[in-house]
């Protein structure tokens, strides 16, 4: 038994050293952006200085809305009081921009052509659908859809919703955004093409995320993952039992793929398991694929659902 753990605790030392050496040769990789508070640069305008800061950030500012909205907008009272509240959370950025700077270098180890984009802080009125935006030279992140999940602007929304309205949930929403970019779309309409592209996306996040926490990647509660873990045999039970792998019923994307209060399974487990367990699934999927053949990221986001499913021999976790 002795021998034992110690041949363990010789393969574990050497895994750390070969992930330490990764990390290494990624600390070293140089990338270049510009952090702009632009929500800082609008909250402190005036009539009288706007038409500098069109100049400075044409993008913002879409010609056909005359002069006039931006005026209102600037005085308004709602908007003011986003400004507060964002002012409040936010003071600084210096620890997101680091955070993101080591986000960057890690997706610039995986795809060397990558180039970091200026990133632009701004407010959207809590525009929750588009919290992130990429643009491929741009990355827009919205702070007043991060305030915390308790925060009084969110008092209406539901609750998986607001949940990941906290600023933890920022890198994981950025490298998501990112990801979208470097993962093609389904090639067919079946569950499992999917439940695959999620995976993939999920991948990405993990791998350009290697501190963060998993619940944060899939934007679970820590009691959701592990929910999705002990009960992961079960639900692709479900699925392969019902024959939803091959279906290509849409409903199915919204029932275990989509943002929502829980997974609908249609048994008495819904109430207690979380939001998209396709999802967390072919997050597995991949994983399983990776660990069991050769090849690389590229070729793994480029291979057909078909062939992963084939090649990665899925088992689910079993846990007592």
């Amino acid at each position: 038994m002795r021998k034992f753990i110690l041949i363990l605790c010789v393969f574990a030392f050497f895994a750390c050293e070969e992930k330490s050496d990764k990390e290494k040769e990624i600390e070293n990789i140089e990338v270049e952006f510009n952090l702009v508070r632009f929500d800082q640069e609008f909250a402190r305008a005036t009539p009288q200085n706007l038409d500098a800061l069109k100049a400075e950030y044409p993008f913002f500012f879409p010609s056909q809305y005359p002069d006039s909205v931006w005026v209102n907008k600037l005085s308004d009272t709602i908007q003011q009081e986003i400004d507060n509240e964002v002012a409040k959370v936010f003071p600084q950025f210096s620890e997101e921009t680091d955070a993101l700077y080591q986000l960057f270098q890690h997706i610039k180890y995986y795809f060397p052509a990558f180039k970091a984009p200026d990133v632009y802080t701004v407010t959207s009125e809590v525009d929750y659908k588009n919290k992130v935006i990429y643009t491929g030279d741009k990355l827009f992140i919205s702070l007043d859809t991060y305030l915390g999940e308790n925060h009084h602007f969110y008092i209406s929304l539901q609750e998986f919703l607001k949940k990941n309205f906290k600023k933890e949930q920022i890198l994981p929403d950025a490298a998501n955004a990112i990801a979208e970019n470097f993962v093609p779309g389904p090639a067919s309409r079946t569950f499992l093409s999917h439940m695959l592209y999620y995976g993939k996306l999920l991948y990405l996040k993990e791998i350009w995320l290697p501190e963060e926490p998993k619940a944060e990647i899939i934007g679970y509660t820590e009691d959701e993952l592990e929910w999705a873990r002990n009960n992961e045999a079960q639900a692709w039970r479900f699925f392969v039992e019902n024959e939803v792998i091959f279906d290509t019923d849409s409903e199915l994307y919204s029932r275990f793929l989509y943002p929502a209060p829980f997974s609908k399974f249609f048994l008495l487990l819904d109430s207690e398991s979380p939001d998209r367990m396709g999802q967390y699934i072919g997050w597995q999927i991949i994983k399983q694929y990776m660990e069991k053949n050769e090849v690389s990221v590229q070729e793994m986001l480029n291979a057909g659902a078909e062939k992963i499913f084939n090649e990665a021999n899925y088992k689910p976790q079993k846990r007592s």
